[in-house]
Order: C-alpha cells, then sequence, then structure tokens
C-alpha cells in the first residue's frame, strides 16, 4: 500500500493520478463516511490522526496509535474496504501538543509519539517541528532549529522502523516549516502570504544537510512532501480562496522539488471544488482536510434537531434530546478547547462556538453528555425520517435524497452530508 505514496508525484505528474486527500479526523461518523465514499469510487482514502487527538497519553479521544489504527482498521473490515487501499499518517507530529512546555520535555514526548505511530504501522508522518516551545525565542524558531528537531523527530520514527519486519514497511515523511495552526488560522485569513520558492528551497536543504548530520540520508528517498502555503486559508466565518496567480511561483517551483517529493497544503476546507481541482491541477498534491467534515456532522445533527422539535410536538411524553443547549453547556463548562480562537462580545462568542468554521465543537461531541444527546436525537427520529421534512431542513444543501426515496434514517442523513463536504476532494484527486 505504499506504493501509493511512493510513485505519488510520477503519478501526479504521467496524468495516472490527479493527488491524494487526506482526511483528518477521529469522528466516527466521519470516518465512516469517508471508507464509503472511497469504497464505492474504488479510491484509496488516507485518515490522518492529529498529535492532540491521537498520542500515547490518549489525546482528547482516549486513544493512542494503535488503539486508533485496530479501531480503524475494524472500521475499514467491516464495511469491505480493501486494506490495501487504506493509509494511515499523523499529523502534526512534534511538539505542539506539548508545545507549553520547555522544548527538551515537548521533543521527547514527540519522539514517544513517532515510534509508537511507526509501531502501530502508521504509512506517513508529518514532522511538525516548526512551533516554539515555552523556552524558545518568542519572535519565532530559526529555521536550523526547526531542521535540527526534524531530524530529530525523524531519528525516533526510523529506530523503531529498523525493528519492523519488512523494509517495505517503513513510513514515508512530510516536512516544513509553514506549517498552518492545526484547526484553521486565527488571523484573517485574507492576509494569508503564498509561500516563496526560496524559503520551500532553504528549509529542504537545511533539511538535508540535518538528516545527513544524523546518519539519516537513506531516508531522503522516503520524503514524501513539504508544507507549503498557497494562500488557501480560512477563519471563524471567512475563507481565502485560492488565487492561482498568487501561487504561480511557487506552482512552478514543483519541478525543483528532490526525488519523490511534492507538495502537501493543510487549510484547505472550504475551497471550492473549482479551486481544489485547480490547485491538484498546479501541483499541490496533497490536499488535507478536516474540519469542514466535522462541522458537516454538526449542520446535519443541528438540522436533525430541527425536524425532532417537529415531529415531537403531538408527543406530550416525548424528552427531547436538546443537542444545541447540551452543547452550548459542555462548552462553557470546559472551555479550554475554544477560549483562544473566539473573541467578541458574549452574543458573537455563542454564535462561534455553535457555528464557527474552525468548528472548535469537534472536540466536545466525545463527552459522555454530547453522547446521550446524539443517541436521543437518533432514537426520536428512528428508524426514518420522511422525504419532505429533509428537503425541507436541508433546502440550502444540494438534495441529499434521491429521487423515489420516502425517506432515509438519520446515520444515512449524517453520511451523505459529510461525504457532500468531501466529493469535491474526491474529484480534485482523480
Amino acid at each position: 500500500m505504499n506504493d501509493i505514496l511512493h510513485h505519488l508525484r510520477a503519478d501526479h505528474l504521467a496524468g495516472r493520478r490527479g493527488g491524494l486527500y487526506a482526511v483528518c479526523s477521529a469522528r466516527r461518523e466521519v470516518l465512516e463516511a469517508a471508507i464509503a465514499l472511497a469504497r464505492d469510487h474504488g479510491r484509496p482514502l488516507l485518515v490522518e490522526a492529529t498529535a492532540n487527538q491521537v498520542n500515547q497519553f490518549g489525546g482528547y479521544t482516549g486513544m493512542t496509535p494503535q488503539a486508533f489504527a485496530s479501531s480503524l482498521g475494524a472500521m475499514a473490515a467491516a464495511m469491505g474496504f480493501p486494506r490495501e487501499n487504506l493509509l494511515l499518517g499523523a499529523d502534526h507530529l512534534g511538539p505542539y501538543a506539548w508545545r507549553k512546555e520547555p522544548a527538551a520535555a515537548a521533543m521527547a514526548k514527540a519522539a514517544e509519539l513517532a515510534r509508537r505511530c511507526v509501531e502501530a504501522g502508521f504509512h506517513k508522518l508529518h514532522l511538525d517541528a516548526a512551533f516554539g516551545c515555552s523556552d524558545d525565542p518568542p519572535q519565532g524558531l530559526p529555521l536550523e532549529i526547526a531542521a535540527e528537531r526534524t531530524a530529530a523527530l525523524c531519528q525516533a520514527a526510523e529506530t523503531a522502523a529498523e525493528r519492523l519486519p519488512d523494509r517495505r514497511q517503513r513510513p514515508y515523511y512530510v516536512i516544513g516549516a509553514e506549517v498552518p495552526i492545526p484547526g484553521g488560522t486565527l488571523e484573517n485569513p485574507e492576509d494569508i502570504q503564498v509561500t516563496r520558492p526560496e524559503d520551500v528551497a532553504e528549509f529542504i536543504a537545511l533539511a538535508e544537510s540535518r538528516f545527513q548530520k544524523a546518519a539519516l540520508s537513506g531516508v531522503w528517498e522516503r520524503l514524501l512532501a513539504v508544507i507549503v502555503q498557497p494562500g488557501a486559508e480560512f477563519g471563524n466565518f471567512s475563507v481565502a480562496r485560492y488565487v492561482p496567480a498568487k501561487a504561480r511561483a511557487l506552482s512552478t517551483f514543483h519541478r525543483n522539488l528532490p526525488g519523490i517529493m511534492t507538495y502537501e497544503i493543510h487549510s484547505t476546507d472550504y475551497q471550492t471544488p473549482e479551486s481544489l481541482a485547480r490547485m491538484v491541477e498546479d501541483h499541490f498534491t496533497l490536499l488535507k482536510t478536516g474540519p469542514c467534515l466535522t462541522n458537516a456532522f454538526r449542520e446535519a445533527v443541528f438540522a436533525l434537531e430541527e425536524i425532532e422539535a417537529e415531529r415531537l410536538k403531538s408527543r406530550r411524553d416525548a424528552v427531547p434530546s436538546d443537542l444545541r443547549r447540551v452543547m452550548e453547556q459542555l462548552m462553557l463548562q470546559h472551555p479550554v478547547h475554544w477560549w483562544s480562537h473566539y473573541r467578541g462580545t458574549e452574543e458573537e462568542c455563542r454564535r462561534m462556538r455553535l457555528s464557527s468554521r474552525l468548528d472548535r465543537i469537534r472536540y466536545y461531541w466525545g463527552y459522555p453528555e454530547a453522547q446521550a444527546a446524539l443517541d436521543r436525537l437518533h432514537r426520536n427520529l428512528a428508524p426514518s425520517v420522511p422525504a419532505d421534512l429533509v428537503e425541507r431542513y436541508f433546502a440550502d444543501q444540494v438534495s441529499i435524497i434521491s429521487a423515489g426515496e420516502p425517506a432515509l434514517n438519520p446515520a444515512e442523513i449524517i453520511r451523505r452530508r459529510i461525504q457532500k463536504a468531501l466529493r469535491p476532494y474526491l474529484s480534485a484527486c482523480r
């Protein structure tokens, strides 16, 4: 299955494959929707777990790398998805999750996570050493240090890889110094600057030098991609659209990348289908997405709650899910996941908590109270939702119900809404 990664650049340049998208989410409904879509179209699927979602301490999902890999594999098998088409990656593998600690402590934890990911069978590791820690210079991490830490993380991963029984199982790596903040920017997306080709060249040269110094020169042939910013970003309620003219120099520089290396792009969420297709055409080959998929899940369940309210009007003994109220209460009780991202008046923050494109609400769906509300929502709408209600409450979307379908169960409605957000990636990377 690593052949998909190894030949990605060559296949792209030869016109055999446009690109590859990565679903960066640990939410079950998102993963099932992505697996079903890839299965039904005979396509490979790359799923990535971010270091704060899944790590040796459980992350906010409660899963270790091995547990996540096992869960995803079982899910794919149960859905009839070919094992050889399933790829697993680690996103933002570095000190970012522990950036409030001194660099030595944060890097030790990041190195251990890298080893755990390799042991769990991850195929692709994003070595993210671009963010500073508590004792690093506040004005930003020098490129030399970022490159040195990248090599240190790779060395930890390769130590684990040497114990693998099959050399073909060794992971591929993604590097880069211009890595967007996970989950969307805190700045005005329109102010995002496109990466300069000379900056890409400088970091690659520094990384290669540090890899050679660490006796990792043989790993260079598995350097899959470098992360760059082509001008695609999103914020709470705005999106910086990809503009080909602004990224022309960066696109042209793709021909100068060494070996099998191509471009990986983060924060591609909420781009138009046309923009995604053009990005792939311009050699921005690896597209990462996540928040727009969990946001589609949120939109679906909130619309279903409105349907629930209508259907329960005539049932005096019914207990509503109160999903929005439950989620708002959870976010107020546990503000750690959103308080630094949402700023404004009380009403503005309330609106952002429930509908921001940054989708910080995704951190709360795993709480027992949230899951209980979701379960009640499904029970109240069981066994299915009539087609006329689906059409009415999802009127702002392309219809998710086919002609002749009398009804859909809630889980299928949610799946189709998520797949609607994912289909542009499937089309762009074909």
